[in-house]
């Protein structure tokens, strides 16, 4: 997986189909090739384009090369690169050139990530660099695994020596590729509208991509790919990047003068500066990296299958998933314990296992002005606690769960009333849902967080709980932080909001955790790591959803999105669409109900029921399969096709947009199926070979505004 050939002083990371190669050269680190396997031939014939016109040189004894030109694995500053440089070091005497030559390198190896989340396995390389213009050195980390396409990276920046280093700029990658007609590919948005794919030409200067709120946010999320020319949906090369971090980050492709594109990316340098004092060390968030050859859709499912096997717990990545009602689309804010007893009769009705008590249960909450911080029951609401809730939910042998929102706090409420500072910034703030941000770079505002839920999960009646997050940070000042020291800020609260969930998810390991953003606000790999599965959107339209989930199926396995079945006409869009369109688009992730039940029918009641023994039946799929995309919802219809691992077992499920007159006798070609196997499709009456459901199709249903239909597919 790992060899490094000392002849050619040339390093060859293998995963499962991919070949990752680069050489030291004149001391520096020579970017040779990321793609398909390829001979342990040292590549030395590729040593890219002589100087150009205004590039610089090495100073004398130090290469021949100009760094302006080499594709590198890490670029420096000052030295002739006039492209972005991955670090930024500033040393006491405000110089900021720094020039890093090869060290010592380690195969086999670990990293202490410190608070940060980060794939687990794999085989490590660790390549040791040295600024030879200043005392600090820099851990490149690499990591491969047999069975994924997945390559992660991330650095370590270490003081050693007696003075201080200020850290301008440390991203957790750099990816120098050749030169090609690229197209980028990012996923854009809006709260109730995350995650839309955007593919756009890659031109000369810098493609940017970031988010500077201390989230990952709903407008851009954390993944990046780049498109080899003919790159589709299941043939060409394309490349992708996704950082394993929830907070303010950048990615970023730059095109050169010659060509060549320089991919890289990590934490925002936007309001981030780090001291560094002598002997400590800076780690930097993982990204995951991975090549495809079988187009957009090998890239989507080779993270599918890093994600689920590498950075999701193992005990709930592949285990099935709780069928849930939640509270907030049924009742709001308005319940009592009488009212939430009913609610819970009704969800075990629909066939849901676990039910989960939304916003309002605690403090003086009766809207969203008050009470964020003061994790207690309102016994006002619920004069018998949560407990005989918990019993009715037993009784039903339905389980039961609850809503937390643990990094925000109400003006009013009684932690602001005692602690006023630990919210982030300094009064007048920004307002924005009535709540201010919990300062969790400060370690006695986490411990006391974590104190309030752990004394409540500590009840044993809670098996389930849905962290939310609504709202980004504005003012980035701590007072718990000196002024020197407030580009620290975004970065020390992430780590804690890492050092909460941790704690909790290893302290009550039998909770499934769910992650929430106003929806799908924080929806990334870090996040990933604590939490299994994250609510998709606030927007429960199932015709939004679909474009919604269709976009996020780029990144992130559907067994990580959390879909329910929500009431028409629709919260959110005021659109009426049939329950078993709502059914259908809400089984492709981890399903369940956000509606009264009592506003059923009990011909709805039938089809919520058999909504859930059919989704038990194939939520393998969900949890294993693979995901091929057919049809995209943001050009008309939306199609897509869950395909077990043997390819013997398929779900397919797609919806018609706006129906157009005369748009009759429309093809849709399958993918993924072997071709020598024999498929039935029992909805449709078809038994055909795979090579013929491939190449010719099947004609899509005739179908009313946001029709779906969703078929099993048998092949042996």
């Amino acid at each position: 997986m790992i060899y490094f050939d000392k002849n050619r002083n040339t390093f060859y990371l293998e995963g499962k189909s991919f070949s990752y190669v680069f050489s030291v050269e004149e001391g520096y680190l020579h970017a040779r090739h990321f793609g398909g396997r390829v001979g342990r031939d040292g590549l030395t014939w590729l040593n890219g384009a002589p100087a150009m016109a205004f590039s610089a040189m090495p100073p004398a004894g130090e290469g021949s090369t100009s760094l302006d030109v080499m594709p590198q694995e890490y670029a420096s500053f000052g030295q002739g690169d006039y492209r972005t440089p991955s670090v930024l070091l500033e040393r006491e005497d405000g110089q900021t050139a720094s020039r890093f030559f090869y060290l010592s390198h380690e195969v086999g190896c670990t990293s202490d990530f410190g608070a940060l989340p980060h794939a687990r396995g794999g085989q490590t390389l660790k390549v040791t660099l040295k600024d030879v213009l200043s005392d600090v050195e820099l851990d490149l980390f690499y990591t491969v695994w047999e069975d994924c396409d997945v390559l992660t990276r991330h650095a370590v920046i270490r003081n050693t020596g007696s003075e201080p280093v200020t850290i301008c700029r440390a991203y957790s990658f750099c990816l120098d590729l050749p030169a090609d007609r690229y197209e980028t590919l990012c996923l854009h948005g809006h709260h109730c509208g995350e995650r839309s794919p955007e593919r756009t030409p890659l031109s000369h200067g810098t493609f940017r991509i970031e988010s500077a709120r201390g989230a990952s946010s709903h407008q851009m999320n954390p993944f990046l790919a780049l498109l080899r020319a003919g790159c589709g949906e299941e043939t060409g090369e394309c490349y992708g990047v996704e950082l394993v971090y929830s907070g303010s980050f950048v990615l970023s492709a730059e095109r050169s003068q010659t060509e060549g594109v320089r991919v890289q990316g990590g934490i925002n340098a936007l309001n981030f500066c780090w001291s560094l004092a002598a002997g400590e060390d800076f780690v930097t968030p993982e990204a995951a990296l991975c090549y495809s050859k079988e187009g957009l859709g090998g890239l989507s499912r080779s993270l599918a299958d890093f994600l689920r096997l590498h950075v999701i717990s193992p005990k709930w990545a592949f285990a099935p998933r709780p069928v849930v009602l939640n509270s907030w689309e049924a009742v709001y804010f308005d319940f009592d314990e009488a009212k939430l007893l009913s609610l819970i009769d009704g969800a075990a009705r629909t066939g849901a296992d676990t039910f989960v008590l939304d916003d309002g249960w605690f403090g003086c909450r009766g809207d969203d002005t008050t009470s964020l911080g003061d994790w207690r029951v309102n016994l006002s609401k619920l004069k018998g606690g949560i407990a005989p809730l918990a019993a009715r939910c037993r009784k039903h042998n339905m389980k039961f769960g609850l809503w937390f929102e643990p990094e925000m706090v109400s003006e009013k409420s009684e932690l602001y009333r005692a602690h006023p500072d630990w919210a982030i910034g300094a009064p007048p703030r920004c307002a924005c849902r009535n709540q201010y941000v919990l300062d969790f770079s400060r370690p006695e505002v986490v411990e006391y967080v974590y104190g309030q839920l752990a004394e409540i999960l500590k009840t044993g009646d809670v098996a389930y709980v849905k962290w939310d997050m609504n709202r980004h940070l504005t003012e980035f000042w701590s007072k718990g932080l000196p002024a020197g020291r407030q580009g620290e800020l975004a970065h020390r609260h992430i780590l804690g909001v890492y050092t909460l969930a941790r704690r909790l998810t290893e302290d009550f390991p039998e909770v499934l955790f769910e992650g929430c953003s106003g929806g799908g606000g924080r929806f990334d790999a870090g996040m990933l790591y604590y939490f299994p599965q994250i609510w998709t959107s606030d927007n429960t339209d199932a015709y939004a959803r679909a474009k919604i989930q269709y976009g996020t199926s780029f990144a992130y396995p559907m067994s990580a999105m959390s879909c329910h079945i929500s009431a028409s006409p629709n919260h959110q869009t005021g659109r009426s669409t049939p329950f078993s369109s709502r059914a259908h688009i809400a089984s492709l992730g981890a399903t369940g109900f956000e509606l009264n039940p009592a506003a059923l029918s009990e011909e709805e009641l039938e089809m919520a029921r058999e909504h859930v023994r059919t989704y038990r039946e194939m939520q393998p799929l969900v949890l294993q399969g693979d995901l091929y995309r057919l049809a995209s919802p943001f050009e008309g219809d939306f199609a897509v096709l869950l395909l077990s691992k043997d390819k013997r077992e398929g779900y397919l499920v797609g919806m018609c947009g706006l129906v157009e007159a005369g748009a009759y006798d429309r093809r849709l070609r399958l993918a993924g199926l072997r071709e020598d196997f024999v498929y039935e499709i029992p909805a449709l009456g078809i038994v055909a070979r795979g090579d013929t459901l491939l190449h010719a199709g099947v004609l899509l249903p005739r179908l009313p505004d946001f029709g779906t239909f969703a078929w099993r597919i048998h092949g042996k």
